[in-house]
């Protein structure tokens, strides 16, 4: 049973079409992207998905059944833009968030500690939202956002604010949501986390969905023709025959074969003008998928 069905959505302000006709389905234990250039329709998708506006026609469907509001028990939404109380404390705060949400005082309590020990911010909950950095209040929003133990799980843009270290935390806890059978949903502008955590995308522009599937077919359509170079010497690789365009950095390149060349012919040629450490042939990333996909387009 799938956790979230959407069937030819489509939403618009006036003479501006947000979403058209989008259909999409996220099943229990995924991790799902929506991706798209700034105004393609993401939040307003996600938005009629939980109710919070509703379509102008088709229909959605959340854990098996045509939306209610009773279902949003099940939810946990984790917008863009924030909705901390900054004066208040922080444990006091999420157990508010714990009781808004069914929870006991002392459910909530429990809960939050143990969140707040697995994220590192235990000695946060006596703060004020204020007295905290920025990823910190991101961190505290992502509890407030997991405390009831929702089943299906909206991020919208979760990472932003975050060091590495702390996104490699929400990363994980992420993981595990999905297999203990969750549906995590995200949208977010890094391509790079999308390619490491999601088993599904739809790619929305314009409002409508122009790449959909899971990662592995996705990537199974474009061939491999992209080439990742260490090596150390001069090179000239734009002259060689097989290579479309380059970019350079220190010590490495990134380059495009031309359609129909042989990655191996690459290899013999450069084998004694420098000293590679590294040559390695894949498909385009989901970032240069992206950009081709969508160009420079944008919808603000």
């Amino acid at each position: 049973m799938p956790i979230v069905e959407l069937e030819q959505i489509s939403k618009s302000y006036g003479e501006k079409v947000a979403v058209d006709r989008l259909s999409m389905t996220i099943p229990p234990g995924t991790m799902y992207g929506l991706l798209g250039p700034n105004g393609a329709g993401k939040t307003s998708s996600i938005r009629m998905m939980i109710g919070m506006t509703m379509p102008d026609s088709g229909s959605v469907s959340l854990f098996g059944k045509p939306f209610v509001r009773k279902a949003l028990q099940r939810v946990g939404y984790l917008p863009e833009e924030r909705g901390l109380y900054k004066n208040m404390n922080v444990l006091a705060q999420l157990e508010l968030f714990g009781r808004l949400h069914g929870l006991s005082r002392a459910e909530s309590v429990r809960r939050s500690r143990a969140w707040a020990d697995k994220l590192e911010i235990a000695d946060a909950l006596p703060q004020k939202t204020d007295e905290l950095s920025k990823g910190m209040q991101q961190k505290i929003q992502f509890i407030a956002t997991l405390l009831h133990e929702p089943d299906l799980i909206i991020m919208d843009e979760p990472f932003s604010g975050l060091d590495p270290v702390n996104t490699v935390l929400l990363e994980a806890a992420l993981v595990e949501q999905k297999r203990a059978g969750k549906a995590v949903l995200f949208s977010t502008h890094r391509m790079d986390q999308v390619e490491k955590l999601c088993d599904s995308i739809c790619l929305i522009n314009g409002g409508k969905a122009v790449l959909q599937g899971t990662m592995r077919e996705i990537k199974s359509r474009y061939p491999k023709n992209r080439v990742a170079l260490q090596y150390e010497g001069n090179l000239d690789l734009a002259a060689e025959p097989t290579v479309a365009s380059v970019e350079y950095s220190a010590g490495a390149a990134e380059l495009e074969l031309k359609p129909g060349a042989d990655a191996q012919q690459l290899l013999e040629s450069l084998v004694g003008k420098v000293r590679l450490s590294r040559f390695e042939v894949r498909e385009p990333s989901l970032n240069e998928i992206f950009i081709q996909m969508v160009g420079g387009a944008r919808h603000d």
